[in-house]
């Protein structure tokens, strides 16, 4: 029997399946009265067979893992060769404080480093800035200089440690600090493996966390990747992010096409800077957020692979495999996390790692229990990576490779993102791209419009959020918080006004000097930033020059 005929054959019985079993189950026996959708708004039917797949070509659309399109994986044995890199996002008061959480970490099974800088370190501020009043070291590790970077990374393997950096308005500077402390440390460039977020788009659309304007902005992107290009080839020069506008609202259809097109900016602005596409390509990971619609999240990972793989090959030109290859890492997702019945995110977050886990994460971050209360505890941060670490070893999760591919509700859905995103990014591309399509507010308003209506579907109980507006309950569960010291604020800028008396405060003068220079010109700036480091020049000092000569980003609001 051929194809077709065995579709109309299928097709018949499905039919029959419908007017002799399930009618008059529903007669009987109605179904709940919502509406059965992704949280993408994607309709889910009743039931999914070969009927929704019937034009799939296999080789085009999935492949085989480590293979164009990449849908399956991108490593053709996955996490039977190797897991994924165990993360937990730390980072808070002071270095002291942040090197100790570090080695708790990998102590406890940890395999890589992820740091959270401070707002001010995050926006250019030295800790002693009047801006940096109550900021210093609250929603991150304050570090205003090398000094700060070598107490941080005392004691890490930097050969043998990846370590990624969420930072990005002053990624080139805190990229600059690593450089050094691993060449102290006898550790060569072309050894180092991490990332640096530097994803400086997605602060205009949903972080915030900009100084600059975009057109000096990407400058420093575009300086970095060339940078790393040239001399760290095993790092991540961007990780766009599309875990920040996720969070801010969007849904999984527009995560992953405002995510890619992110992407093809930055590739456009390395290739004009003179970088080749294919080591573009080879430089740039991605951030995603692990949601709590499981299959949807699922599918979107897969969904992002395959469509950055056609982008690179089919726009680009690229001719290197490994520039097709989106690689991710994922936190599970903070907006998710409640304050009422805290316990109940150990579930969340559960369910949000296993769903990046099957949908083929390289790098994995599993919130604390109580991220909705404060920063987490040592105890909390150490039962998140236990999470980690059960799905790896105890679920069977990891024993085969894209183990939920072939389901038939799994591959419509994924087909079902790619399309949608596609017209995203087309629309996008229609527009100019997708500096423009943030100038004139476009992907503002599209995360806004989500934003609002997931809201209006809690308040209005169409989207049930246990513990908060359904299944509430009058007991107060009580969990420890953690909370940073203030006497860290004054411990960081005692340790600052030492170091100023301490350098040599001539040869920081005559290196920001040359930086004013070179920043009005159009030579790369990280090698002026390593030099400026080596000097003790402080995060505040660099980035006060280039306000004077980038000038600072107002946000104008888009009716």
């Amino acid at each position: 029997m051929d194809d077709e005929e065995q579709m109309k054959t299928l097709k018949r019985a499905f039919d029959d399946w419908q007017a002799n079993v399930l009618e008059p189950t529903l007669t009987r026996i109605p179904e709940r009265k919502r509406e059965f959708r992704t949280s993408s708004g994607i309709e889910v039917k009743r039931l999914y067979t070969p009927l929704d797949l019937a034009d799939h070509d296999y080789p085009e659309r999935l492949g085989f893992p480590g293979t164009y399109p990449y849908t399956r994986g991108v490593r053709p044995t996955m996490y039977r060769s190797r897991l994924w890199t165990m993360r937990e996002y730390a980072g808070y008061g002071i270095a002291e404080e942040t090197n100790r959480r570090f080695h708790f970490l990998l102590e406890q099974g940890q395999t890589g480093l992820s740091v959270a800088f401070d707002l001010p370190t995050q926006l250019g501020y030295d800790a002693d800035d009047p801006m940096a009043v109550g900021e210093v070291g609250k929603v991150g590790v304050a570090i205003d200089s090398l000094a700060d970077m070598e107490t941080l990374l005392r004691g890490i393997p930097l050969d043998r440690v990846s370590v990624s950096m969420t930072i990005n308005a002053t990624a080139a500077i805190l990229l600059a600090m690593y450089v050094v402390v691993a060449k102290r440390a006898g550790v060569a460039s072309e050894r180092l493996a991490g990332t640096i977020q530097n994803d400086i788009l997605k602060e205009y659309i949903a972080r915030g966390t900009y100084i600059f304007p975009p057109g000096p902005s990407m400058r420093l992107v575009t300086d970095t990747v060339a940078y790393c290009a040239a001399h760290l080839p095993h790092w991540n020069a961007v990780s766009v992010s599309g875990y920040h506008i996720r969070e801010a609202g969007s849904t999984a259809v527009q995560e992953v096409a405002f995510t890619l097109a992110d992407g093809i900016a930055y590739v456009e602005a390395a290739k004009a800077a003179g970088v080749d596409v294919d080591r573009i390509g080879s430089q740039l990971s991605f951030f995603f957020s692990a949601h709590n619609d499981l299959l949807e999240e699922v599918a979107k990972f897969r969904t992002a692979r395959r469509l950055w793989a056609t982008i690179m090959r089919r726009r680009f030109h690229a001719r290197d495999p490994k520039s097709w290859m989106l690689r991710f890492h994922a936190q599970t997702s903070g907006v998710s996390l409640t304050a009422q019945q805290a316990e109940n995110n150990l579930v969340r977050v559960a369910l949000q790692a296993l769903a990046a886990v099957l949908g083929g994460v390289q790098s994995l971050h599993t919130n604390s229990r109580d991220e909705a209360l404060g920063l987490p505890t040592e105890d909390a941060v150490g039962l998140a990576l236990r999470t980690q670490q059960i799905i790896a070893y105890e679920s069977g999760a990891t024993n085969t490779i894209d183990p939920l591919g072939g389901s038939y509700y799994l591959e419509a859905v994924t087909d079902r993102i790619e399309r949608e995103a596609a017209a995203y990014i087309e629309k996008i591309d229609a527009m100019g791209g997708m500096l423009r399509a943030i100038e004139v507010g476009f992907v503002q308003r599209e995360i806004q419009e989500a934003a609002y209506r997931e809201q209006r579907a809690a308040e209005e109980r169409r989207r049930i959020v246990v513990g908060v507006n359904e299944f509430t309950t009058a007991e107060r569960v009580h969990i420890p918080v953690f909370a940073v010291d203030p006497r860290l604020e004054i411990e960081q800028r005692e340790k600052l006004a030492r170091l100023r008396r301490s350098r040599d405060n001539s040869r920081v003068e005559r290196i920001l000097h040359l930086l004013d220079e070179a920043a009005r010109e159009r030579e790369n700036l990280l090698p002026i930033f390593i030099e400026a480091v080596e000097t003790y020049a402080t995060i505040g000092e660099m980035c006060a020059v280039l306000r004077r000569v980038f000038g600072e980003h107002r946000e104008s609001v888009a009716l």
